[in-house]
């Protein structure tokens, strides 16, 4: 059990999330690039490169890190919650709730 698990008493570490080949490649190259985007702006801290041209890329490896979590949510909701919703479970609609309140913070 992770850090954070041990942490949250309401932590859903349990459950797992089969996905596509297609989902999981598109949401890997995502994090592939955010991790580049990343090695990138420690390399221009290294080389001393204006603060300026580092918050621009800091910025930009933000709306990447939102547009990822727009696609992952999308599809938790296509699938996982509204499977859910459909086999009775409605307390994923306030798991949903919660984790979007932890999104828009």
């Amino acid at each position: 059990m992770n850090e954070e698990c041990m942490e949250n008493k309401k932590c859903n570490c349990n459950k797992t999330k089969e996905r596509s080949d297609k989902e999981f490649t598109a949401l890997m190259n995502r994090l592939s690039r955010i991790e580049g985007q990343i090695r990138g702006i420690k390399k221009m801290l290294e080389n001393d490169a204006y603060c300026t041209d580092i918050l621009t890329q800091s910025s930009a490896v933000n709306a990447a890190i939102n547009s990822f979590n727009k696609e992952l949510l999308a599809n938790h909701i296509r699938t996982c919650v509204a499977q859910n919703i459909r086999n009775g479970n409605d307390e994923v609609i306030d798991e949903l709730v919660v984790t979007m309140q932890k999104l828009m913070k």
